[in-house]
């Protein structure tokens, strides 16, 4: 029996993860769980997998959390409920757990992943800050400790799954997939007239607001090229992206003799959670498969830069290094809410991010307090950038 932590258990990822575990009894154990502050919902996983140690984002929410558990049965026993950064750590670090899904949205996770890693646990990365912002820093304790990072996102698990068939020296180039998102066909000229209701009518997958947003500007894309240098050690310019309307093909390697393998499945997170699960293993399907019978075409475009100028800050973000990836995901958390919340155009999220990397003080990055600090001043730059055109 595999014993797991989960971070962000509340979340799109973290309750499919939990379904995952559901659907193969006897296979793994929930040790710890991280949540936020949706505490029905933590409190309803609590009473199904009996964590013994709980993490809600306030003090607040842990006096609900435990009233909501009282009444539901008075002799069960209370798992240990924490709080803050300092909950979500206790959880990743939890003795027992051997394998630690990182899945909490933003930095809030990025410290306590790192702290699981050096402690010699395994990790199903679902975060992608963690790589976005601290690549150089997490790998090199990837290395030095010698874990396992094994990837949830469906275009990075698709590429690991394409690389078992080869060593590395064998890779001539990674290719990406990218859904293109709801504004594939829409003309540049309207583009400055989007609502956040058109932008997240995401045509293939359900996700939370901002990665739903980050699909719609590509830049969810840019961060899963810098996620896939670090992952697979390769090189940009050894890094395609392609956009595959049909999202059937999640990615595909090409190796150097000009085979090229993909790996194909349903529009369900399910899947590669329950590859990194199970890793090295393969077991039966939890229930997903792909609908051969709608599968009529596979179509293939390249990404217009002008039309999705973030994927190309991205890129640029990637080849400066430093401290630029981590800012670029903090300015985007930032420009995202903003036009979520209909005081940014959509246009002028891309806008505040490259005035964010054109301020943004340049520097090595060689511990997790150092991206820290510089997700903080990233942050506050974009704020001030956001106010600015609003005036």
């Amino acid at each position: 029996m595999k014993r797991i932590a989960i971070l962000g258990s509340t979340g799109s990822i973290g309750r499919q993860c939990l379904s995952v575990v559901e659907s193969l009894p006897g296979a793994f154990e929930v040790v710890s769980l991280a949540a936020g502050s949706n505490v029905p919902v933590v409190a309803e996983q609590i009473v199904r997998h009996k964590p013994k140690i709980v993490s809600v984002a306030t003090e607040s929410d842990a006096m609900k959390l435990r009233a909501m558990l009282k009444a539901r049965s008075r002799t069960a026993a209370l798992p240990e409920i924490y709080t803050g950064a300092e909950g979500i750590e206790l959880v990743a670090t939890h003795p027992e757990a051997r394998t630690v899904v990182s899945a909490a949205v933003g930095v809030v996770g990025l410290r306590a992943t790192y702290q699981a890693i050096e402690l010699g646990k395994d990790i199903a990365l679902a975060n992608k800050e963690v790589l976005v912002a601290a690549g150089e820093v997490v790998m090199a304790a990837v290395a030095r400790r010698r874990v396992a990072l094994l990837p949830v996102d469906s275009e990075h698990n698709a590429i690991h799954q394409c690389l078992r068939a080869g060593s590395n020296s064998e890779v001539r180039r990674l290719i990406l997939t990218a859904s293109g998102g709801p504004f594939r066909k829409t003309p540049i000229s309207k583009m400055a007239k989007v609502t956040p209701k058109q932008a997240l009518a995401h045509p293939n997958w359900k996700m939370g607001q901002r990665i739903t947003i980050d699909s719609a500007t590509l830049m969810n894309k840019g961060f899963e090229v810098i996620e896939a240098k670090w992952l697979f050690g390769v090189d940009l310019d050894r890094i395609k992206v392609v956009i595959h309307p049909q999202s059937t093909i999640h990615s595909m390697v090409e190796f150097v003799d000009g085979s090229i393998l993909a790996q194909l499945g349903p529009t369900d997170m399910r899947m590669p959670i329950q590859y990194a699960l199970t890793y090295p293993e393969r077991v039966a399907s939890n229930g997903c498969a792909l609908d051969w019978s709608a599968l009529r075409r596979l179509d293939f475009e390249d990404v217009p830069p002008r039309k999705f100028p973030c994927f190309e800050l991205a890129k640029e973000a990637a080849r400066q290094g430093g401290p630029l990836p981590c800012a670029l995901n903090a300015a985007d958390e930032i420009a995202v809410a903003a036009f979520l919340e209909r005081r940014l155009s959509f246009p002028g999220i891309a806008a505040v991010i490259e005035r964010v990397l054109e301020q943004m003080p340049r520097g090595a990055m060689r511990s997790v307090d150092d991206v820290l600090a510089a997700d903080a001043e990233a942050r506050r730059l974009a704020r001030l950038a956001v106010d600015r055109r609003k005036q």
